[in-house]
């Protein structure tokens, strides 16, 4: 029996039906993905399968004695107190209890009258609420997240911080689990920590909003996708789920002619005139205002964004050079040692690493917006930057859509040509009436997609992209990535978003913490594929590499052949061992070749088959 079922759930908020008819259920241990464009209903869905929505019509049925809870999208601001409090808080009353339990046994008054009194009152009440499980579930589920009970919540990271409140869902024992774009502000680190813990310690069913691809592929064993109000189910992976939504789209293209061409047919019948046989045709005109009523419901798939961005005039070769440079921050952190550095014209670089590692920091040292405390800093000739902030901090919360392009204006220039404010925003997916809006009122997905367009109206031929990808449906981050990818300029990226950098970038800037940062031609597959045990910036890290050669030397060890057991080899197999050292002399030669063409700077310039 499915945990939960939906039944031809309904709801509109006064325009066309945000969710219309929507069918769905869930098995234990699924693992559902729901995926659609931005403002397609998805994070409405779920807020109905948790209740917190009522739908307008239709049927939610929940197995019973199923538990669902949610894991926050925003980690709320007035959430304090202790790791144990804060998770303590998901089981509410009993949460309460708990707490309570917790921190009397932290007192200094253990075993005084008062202290009795009180402990002896929460055990009873314990004890009538089967709180002694939950107490143990707590302790499991913190030892579980590697979490420091005692920890003040408000002084940790954002990344630990989500640990924390998913802590606070798991200790509810849910049945089914909803995160809604539970990968956005976590740094890579964080992402391949949630992954694993959710394929491998996670047991019940889960469903969940991703814009990251390498998250979607690695969890989902099965696609929701909502599209113009309908759910769709797509079982098996992502790479089945695109091939077979091609095709429906263009089914559903074709059809749409066949309906078109044949309701212009009775058009010109109907203009005609109803001649003779007047009542054999009554039945022909009532289908004919029956194909106009489905005509004026069909609803039409939202057109993609237009990115277009005009590079300008090139700089020169080089773009910009360090030497030595090094950067410290008041309290005695280092974030830049001793860094040299050349970006050239064309490179695309990603800059990986945890957060508050100082990719941003070395962002704005780069382009002279903060000042470094030693070292050399070289800016090229010609350089046009267009910068992306991951804070937004270019929109002005208090002025409108139109108003926070190029100072209001009613025309703007895009690459040599004039076009109209409204016109130019509709590339971007902004309606005319969403173009009169304050940018408060704004998602996060069209806040992005805003200061790209504000970005994109003037030339730049170097991009500074620092987080871009936060909350932008799939649709729109593959439209970003072609734009980048045929960008003829300069790219330097922050990400977390590892399909995003793969698809993108040539080389990489690893941070390693503590002012280490090493540079590495490839992308982060490619850097992860050569450093398998490797972390980013993780301290863990260390422990990894001192444990490594005890973990060799047991494999030697019990990977030893009895000597009586070895298969000599044969004539043929003795000559070819004779070879293979030239063969591998020959293929190294030809890898530096390789190697040498690559290096380039023009040779990614060049038409992307070659």
């Amino acid at each position: 029996m499915a945990l939960l079922a939906l039944q031809n759930i309904s709801l509109s908020f006064g325009g066309p039906a945000l969710l219309d008819g929507v069918n769905l259920t869930v098995e234990a241990r699924e693992r559902i993905c729901l995926i659609g464009r931005n403002g397609a209903g998805k994070s409405t869905l779920m807020k109905v399968i948790n209740g917190q929505i009522k739908a307008d019509s239709g049927e939610k049925i929940v197995e019973g004695g199923a538990i669902i809870t949610q894991l926050e999208q925003e980690v709320p601001r007035d959430m304090s107190g202790s790791v144990y409090e804060v998770v303590a808080s998901g089981l509410q009353e009993l949460g309460d209890l708990l707490t309570q339990y917790h921190q009397l046994n932290e007192r200094d008054d253990i075993g005084s009258d008062s202290w009795l009194s009180r402990m002896g009152q929460i055990q009873h009440e314990l004890e009538a609420n089967n709180g002694w499980h939950f107490q143990v579930n707590i302790d499991k589920v913190i030892s579980l997240l590697k979490l420091n009970p005692e920890a003040d919540f408000s002084k940790l990271s954002g990344g630990i911080k989500r640990r924390v409140l998913l802590a606070r869902a798991l200790v509810q024992e849910p049945d089914i689990l909803l995160l809604d774009e539970p990968t956005n502000h976590l740094d890579i680190n964080a992402i391949l920590w949630l992954e694993e813990f959710l394929k491998n310690n996670y047991k019940g069913s889960l469903i969940f909003i991703t814009h990251d691809r390498a998250f979607l592929k690695s969890l989902a064993t099965r696609i929701i996708e909502l599209d113009r109000g309908k759910a769709t189910s797509w079982p098996g992976d992502y790479a089945n789920f695109l091939r077979r939504k091609e095709e429906a789209l263009h089914a559903e293209e074709l059809e749409n002619k066949r309906f078109d061409k044949k309701l212009a047919q009775e058009e010109i019948w109907i203009r005609q005139g109803v001649k003779a046989r007047r009542t054999r045709n009554e039945g022909r005109v009532r289908a004919l205002e029956k194909m106009r009523k489905e005509r004026s419901n069909r609803r039409v798939q939202q057109g993609s964004a237009v990115l277009r961005i005009d590079s300008g005039e090139r700089t020169g070769k080089r773009v910009v050079e360090v030497e030595n440079l090094s950067y410290t921050l008041p309290n005695g952190r280092i974030l830049i040692d001793n860094l040299s550095l050349l970006i050239q014209r064309g490179d695309k670089i990603g800059l990986i690493g945890p957060n508050g590692v100082g990719k941003s920091t070395l962002l704005r040292v780069l382009l002279g917006e903060i000042k470094a405390d030693s070292g050399k800093l070289i800016q090229g000739t010609n350089v046009q930057v267009a910068y992306f902030d991951q804070l937004r901090s270019q929109l002005d919360e208090t002025k409108t859509v139109k108003d926070n392009l190029d100072n209001g204006a009613d025309r703007i220039t895009i690459n040599g040509e004039s076009k109209h404010v409204i016109s130019y925003l509709q590339d971007f997916l902004f309606t005319p009436q969403r173009v009169n809006s304050p940018v408060k009122s704004l998602s996060g997905g069209e806040r992005n997609r805003l200061l790209l367009a504000k970005l994109f109206i003037k030339p730049a031929n170097v991009l500074v992209l620092d987080e871009p990808t936060n909350d932008l449906d799939v649709d729109t981050l593959e439209l970003l990535e072609e734009l980048l990818l045929g960008y003829k300029g300069t790219v330097l990226l922050v990400s977390h978003d590892r399909a995003f950098i793969n698809n993108i970038v040539t080389s990489c800037l690893v941070f390693k913490g503590k002012g280490e940062i090493d540079e590495f031609i490839g992308s982060y597959d490619d850097w992860q594929a050569l450093n398998p045990s490797a972390g980013l910036g993780d301290e863990s890290n260390k422990k990894t590499t001192k444990s490594k050669p005890k973990k060799e030397k047991t494999i030697k060890q019990t990977s030893v052949t009895p000597v009586s057991n070895i298969k000599k080899l044969s004539y043929n197999e003795k000559r070819e061992l004779e070879q293979l050292p030239k063969e591998i002399e020959a293929l190294e030669e030809e890898i530096a070749q390789l190697h040498q063409i690559m290096s380039d700077s023009d040779f990614y310039q060049q038409d992307q088959k070659k």
